[in-house]
């Protein structure tokens, strides 16, 4: 007894090693492959085709398909995506995650320790790129440490009787799915229960008969993830997220009515059990591309209709800005400057879903706040780019005085996404802790927001017609934001010292008014440029 104990707990600490590794090797690549993921999502509106091969390229960096669907619900909620183009990189995101399984088959399990090893140096000693691909070769070499400990631990199982019996037993089909379901629920991600099946193969403890079943259900409990996620998004994302479990039902259905026959093929192509179950994984993904992926316009459409809803999509790359104009400095900088009205707006409309967090607060708000502050710097990154090339004109005194403006403006609207993208984190942190305001810290707090809303209005204004007496608005009105913000902190100091307000609300609201303030400087300054240049 105290021998199984035992070996159970080595199984479940592999597991947990499984898990850990997954996770956090999704997070260090996800944090630093930002700009990759926009490179393949401006590339996966296009066609269906650059979708799959996004989605298959994100997974087998994430080493999870869940990750990888995740991200697409929100980038789809946030509208830096189309619904439509959500669909074929949900769709290669299924086969991506067929890697990892393979790679068991192919035996990584057995050097994992020279990855946690050599990771782990390099993360330990190095600096800089180094140290961050120490991290993520640590955690990949977990992932397989973890399924090694559970071979290890299913060893003993080889001389049980019951086990056996088990084994060899005929199982119902639709158990094993719901077994399978159950397991890739539980974790949020089907590799692990389809790892563990392989591992078992390996030790000739599962039989293609069983373990196909169960590969099904894991493929249909893993779309947990995406429908956990999509219950925090808008309607574009709940879309694509539903989307993804009707492509793994209608898969998983038609593998099951011809069950025997897609046996028979995995036996055919391979004599090993842990080979097949690898290949099952793969094909059933493979089918699910196979009937939809010719077909996603007019599911999309019926999509929309089963679930109504307006989309809001907020294109990630420049709309305006084109290497064809730099013969054309005119020109050129005449789009430059669409650009940043468009920049503007996204800013202002992270402005508004802060301030309607901080009303109504909705789960995965500041997420959606986060991506668009993902192409507010994107756009600064590529108009910035695109002002240097202009630059190496020659230009009049009047559009190099344009160019020094633009490039600044640019950094400042950037400035502007970040701090607002700062207050959609304050806003979460107080609902998760739900701490509350004084109500005289409301009204100070819904005062300031007020006068920095129009100024953020004026200044968005000027951008598209300049008016002496709106910039001289701004000026005025960032005066008195000034002055009501080092009141507001006077009077929450009293408020504090005779505790009429709580201790965690205090940091909170003292960061919310130091960004409000820094959100009307970058406005005063933008009206600054604008006046600069007329």
């Amino acid at each position: 007894m105290d021998a199984l104990v035992k070996e159970a707990s080595i199984a479940i600490s592999g597991v947990i090693f499984f898990l850990v590794g997954m996770i956090r090797l999704s997070s260090a690549v996800q944090g630093k492959m930002s700009a990759r993921i926009k490179e393949l999502a401006r590339y996966a509106v296009d066609k269906p085709l650059y979708g799959l091969i996004t989605g298959i390229v994100s997974a087998i960096a994430f080493q999870s398909s869940s990750a990888a669907t995740v991200l697409t619900v929100g980038l789809v909620s946030a509208g830096l995506i189309s619904f439509y183009s959500s669909l074929a990189i949900v769709l290669g995101a299924d086969i991506g995650t067929a890697l990892t399984v393979q790679l068991i088959v192919w035996r990584f399990t057995e050097i994992s320790p020279l990855f946690i090893l050599s990771g782990g140096i390099l993360w330990l000693a190095g600096d800089g790129k180094y140290k961050t691909a120490g991290e993520m070769i640590f955690f990949f070499g977990l992932i397989f440490f973890g399924l090694d400990l559970v071979r290890q631990a299913s060893v003993p199982l080889k001389e049980s009787p019951a086990v056996l019996e088990f084994i060899t037993r005929t199982r119902h089909p639709l158990l094993g799915v719901a077994i399978g379901m159950a397991a890739a629920a539980l974790v949020q991600a089907s590799a692990i229960p389809i790892g563990i099946l392989a591992v078992l193969a390996q030790q000739d403890l599962m039989l293609l008969e069983n373990a196909l079943p169960m590969v099904l259900g894991a493929n249909i409990g893993a779309t947990i993830a995406a429908l956990l996620a999509g219950t925090v998004a808008n309607v574009s994302g709940k879309r694509t997220a539903v989307s993804h479990l009707i492509f793994k039902c209608a898969g998983v259905g038609l593998c099951l009515i011809f069950l025997p026959v897609f046996g028979g093929i995995l036996k055919c192509l391979s004599a090993s059990v842990a080979q097949q179950i690898a290949l099952a994984h793969f094909l059933v993904n493979l089918v699910i591309v196979a009937v939809f992926i010719f077909v996603l316009r007019p599911f999309s459409i019926l999509m929309k209709k089963l679930l109504p809803g307006e989309d809001e999509d907020l294109p990630i790359w420049p709309e305006y800005i084109n290497r064809k104009d730099l013969a054309d400095p005119v020109k050129a900088l005449d789009h430059v400057l669409k650009e940043l009205r468009r920049q503007m707006k996204l800013a202002e409309i992270m402005f508004c879903r802060a301030t309607e967090l901080m009303s109504h607060y909705r789960r995965g708000g500041e997420r959606d706040i986060a991506y668009v502050e993902m192409v507010v710097n994107n756009l600064r990154e590529q108009i910035v780019k695109f002002l240097w090339h202009v630059s190496g004109s020659r230009l009049s005194a009047l559009l190099s005085r344009k160019i020094f403006a633009y490039t600044a403006m640019a950094g400042d609207i950037q400035s502007i996404g970040n701090h607002v993208a700062a207050i959609g984190t304050l806003v979460a942190q107080q609902a998760w802790g739900n701490t509350k305001f004084s109500i005289y810290g409301e009204d100070d707090l819904r005062e300031i927001l007020e006068l920095v809303k129009r100024n953020f209005t004026d200044a968005s204004c000027l951008m598209d017609q300049f008016n002496v007496e709106t910039v001289k608005d701004v000026f005025g009105r960032e005066e008195t934001i000034d002055v009501r913000v080092k009141e507001a902190l006077e009077n929450h100091l009293k408020r504090f010292h005779q505790r009429e307000c709580t201790p965690e609300a205090g940091p909170i609201f003292v960061e919310m008014l130091g960004h409000l303030e820094r959100i009307s400087d970058l406005c005063n300054n933008i009206a600054e440029h604008v006046w600069d240049i007329q």
